[in-house]
């Protein structure tokens, strides 16, 4: 037993040197060299605040505080190296993991990735192959634009040819997780989430969402999109390329979303409520991300069943002089939205209750200027319905709705001033602009 003994104090004292080598070699005079090498690749100021190296459990190096670019467009807390100890002396030189901690990476980062990861056609060939197995992303943040994404992780297994075999991203609080793995030429998605908002554009909550598609670095196409979201559903496909600019065109069948919490999301000013269904398609081409609401080309029906539209009563305007408030309750609202450029066309225009209907055409200019009109049917004790044709003009955030020349005196009515007060308040809560009495100059 005395060979198990030695054995045993030989091991100890490989554990002891191994735990004393961070406290006998410092790595920091290296730093400086580093810093000049990494500089020099990216043609970015680099700064590295700490190396050091590490003995157990496995034998690692350990880089802290990088930063990268002169307004830090890269930041990362820590990244661990742990090599295979036995590689180092074969021709190919095997990291079994990269971990790195705290990543931080802005638009303009992403931006450069081409250019940092180019190959130098002048530099000489490499005396050795490096193989990585595994890369491990801690607590990371996206910070794009106008939105961040994160903090997420994410896993990277990466085959024997350097070529990525899967890669796993999950977001810190469990609520969004992705997959892609290679699929010939391009990379299957699929993405899957729950009571999980949008970080970017509108927060849409999503309180389920199920994506599968192919990807290639230049373009993706999501071909079948599942979600559940505010009691109803979508379903439908998206692709995208973004080699020249940014491109979309998809189309989706809407059911049964209602409105009440949606709507506030795209236009603030909008009070309506109600379950909507349509099946928009649509298409965009943007030279940048941040035009592609400019150039958005949008067509659909839609429906919007069950709802309240509020800033006017719309009965009470048609029978007294009572000023703007209030709301109207509708059975449907329905009609055919046509979006070009930023021009929205509304047309055949319905909106039917038990007592009130409605109908016509109005155009939203790029400016947000009105142009259409509309045709109010309402029912009066002692008459058996009155119409009356409104001139549609204004803004969106200040739309007029007034009676056209005889429609007044047409109807047999008295309360023109009314019915043009009150249903100017009705077209600003259909388009989103503010309630104001038209009758107040």
């Amino acid at each position: 037993m005395k060979w198990f003994k030695r054995l045993i104090l030989v091991f100890t004292v490989l554990i002891a040197i191994l735990a004393a080598v961070p406290l006998l070699v410092s790595l920091d005079d290296y730093r400086p060299q580093l810093e000049k090498m990494v500089s020099g690749k990216l043609k970015e100021p680099v700064s590295l605040k700490k190396l050091r190296f590490v003995g157990l459990p496995l034998p690692h190096l350990i880089v802290e505080g990088v930063e990268v670019g002169k307004a830090v467009d890269l930041k990362i807390a820590a990244v661990s190296v742990t090599p295979d100890l036995m590689s180092l002396l074969s021709s190919t030189k095997v990291i079994r993991r990269i971990d790195i901690e705290g990543l931080a990476i802005t638009q303009r980062a992403l931006d450069m990735m081409p250019e940092w990861t180019k190959a130098d056609p002048n530099a000489e060939p490499a005396a050795f192959k490096l193989l990585v197995q595994t890369i491990r992303l801690t607590h990371a943040t996206l910070q794009l634009h106008k939105t961040t994404f994160g903090p997420f992780d994410a896993l990277i297994a990466i085959g024997s040819d350097g070529a990525p075999e899967r890669a796993d991203i999950t977001a810190r609080d469990g609520k969004f997780h992705a997959s892609i793995e290679p699929a010939g030429e391009k990379f299957k998605v699929k993405v899957s989430a729950k009571d999980w908002r949008l970080p970017a554009g509108p927060p849409i909550h999503f309180q389920t969402l199920d994506v599968t598609g192919v990807a290639s670095p230049t373009e993706a196409d999501f071909r079948d999109i599942k979600a559940s979201l505010y009691g109803g559903s979508i379903a439908g496909r998206i692709a995208v390329g973004w080699q020249q600019g940014l491109q979309l065109k998809g189309d989706f069948a809407v059911k049964d979303v209602e409105l009440r919490d949606l709507v506030p999301l795209f236009s603030p000013q909008t009070r309506l409520s109600g379950r909507l269904t349509a099946k928009p398609v649509f298409t965009a081409n943007a030279p940048k991300p941040d035009q592609i609401a400019n150039v958005m080309k949008l067509e659909t029906p839609f429906d919007v069943q069950g709802g309240v539209l509020k800033g006017v009563d719309i009965e009470e305007a048609a029978t007294s002089r009572k000023g703007s408030g209030g709301e109207t309750r509708f059975d449907t609202l329905s009609g055919y939205l046509a979006m070009d450029r930023g021009t929205q066309r509304l047309t055949g225009l319905k909106v039917e209750t038990g007592s009130m209907g409605a109908e016509g055409n109005v155009t939203i200019a790029p400016d947000k200027s009105l142009a259409g009109r509309i045709n109010a049917k309402i029912s009066i004790v002692g008459k058996a319905g009155v119409s009356v044709p409104l001139n549609i003009s204004g803004t969106v955030g200040s739309p007029i709705a007034l009676p056209a020349v005889g429609a007044i005196a047409e109807a047999g009515l008295s309360a023109g001033a009314s019915i043009g007060a009150k249903l100017g308040g009705w077209a600003s809560g259909i388009l989103g602009g503010d309630k104001k009495d038209s009758t107040k100059k």
